[in-house]
């Protein structure tokens, strides 16, 4: 009898402990997309890189072409609020997969490599590329084959960004690129002449020497996009998501095919120096991420 009231006390205890609560109304099991959707808020990785996503003290928010999309379309989709994580560009993918943030949303380029770590949304934009350099640019540098060519010449790029992979396909070796955290710092190597050349996007360099009023330096003018493997190269940027979150991906391409090109989205993007010029037109992710894309752009870039 002693045995047979022990076995029964642990079988209740056991019941006990047992999790009754059905399997579809677990929080635990809910999707990124139906948290944030009950949370009211989606969390948001960002760099600080105007005019991309960056924090704007005298509104004490949150902007840039990035944020404002966002903003907008995940308010369409039932999530009212957006919550930014300021993180370095290259940490931004590492944090998303570590749920530091459920979005990348800092213009970041589409990849085939980046496209192995996370799944993007369709692009919000095309560009091409530019170059911040010293006033008189004395080492006339108009490219990234200009840099290469010249055998002292240094090119300043941030941690994380494509146009690493654009200065070493074009053959500027390791000892003449300079990688910095962020833009701001890659712009203080030009002025303080520890690089010759800043390179990053279109928008970027123009943001960048429109704020700094500094007579030292200067955007390079003509500058050629790099061409390799014979295309003209154009970086499309969209937003990042965890690959496990194929709804949140699914609802928010919905949101932006609704969305991008009209009268609204214009009107949002434009005091960042956005264009229709700049629309991605038809280009999806899917072919950016297999390289099938091909751009029919022509002549320089911006």
């Amino acid at each position: 009898m002693r045995h047979l009231f022990i076995l029964i006390l642990v079988f209740s205890t056991l019941l006990g402990c047992q999790d009754t609560t059905p399997t579809g109304n677990s929080k635990s099991t809910q999707s990124t997309l139906a948290k944030a959707r009950e949370k009211g808020t989606l969390r948001v990785g960002y760099a600080n890189e105007a005019p991309y996503a960056y924090y704007d003290p005298a509104q004490d928010r949150l902007t840039g072409e990035a944020p404002e999309i966002a903003r907008h379309v995940f308010k369409e989709m039932g999530i009212a609020k957006i919550e930014g994580i300021l993180t370095e560009f290259g940490a931004l993918i590492p944090g998303l997969k570590a749920n530091r943030f459920d979005v990348i949303a800092a213009g970041m380029y589409i990849t085939p490599e980046r496209c192995k770590e996370v799944t993007f949304s369709n692009p919000t934009y095309g560009i091409g590329e530019g170059f911040i350099v010293q006033k008189n640019n004395p080492k006339n540098l108009h490219s990234y084959e200009d840099v290469a060519k010249h055998v002292t010449a240094k090119l300043g790029v941030v941690a994380g960004t494509v146009e690493i992979s654009y200065a070493k396909a074009l053959g500027i070796p390791d000892a003449r690129l300079m990688i910095f955290p962020d833009a701001l710092s890659a712009l203080a190597g030009v002025q303080t002449n520890r690089i010759d050349a800043f390179a990053a996007t279109s928008l970027t360099i123009q943001t960048l020497t429109n704020k700094a009023k500094d007579e030292s330096i200067e955007r390079t003018k003509p500058f050629r996009d790099p061409i390799i493997n014979g295309k003209k190269t154009i970086g499309y940027g969209a937003f990042a998501l965890r690959k496990e979150d194929q709804d949140l991906i699914q609802a928010l391409n919905k949101g932006l095919a609704d969305f991008l090109g009209s009268k609204t989205h214009q009107e949002i993007v434009q005091p960042f120096g956005f264009t229709k010029n700049e629309l991605p037109g038809n280009v999806t992710a899917e072919e950016l991420c297999t390289l099938r894309a091909v751009s029919d752009r022509q002549g320089e870039g911006e």
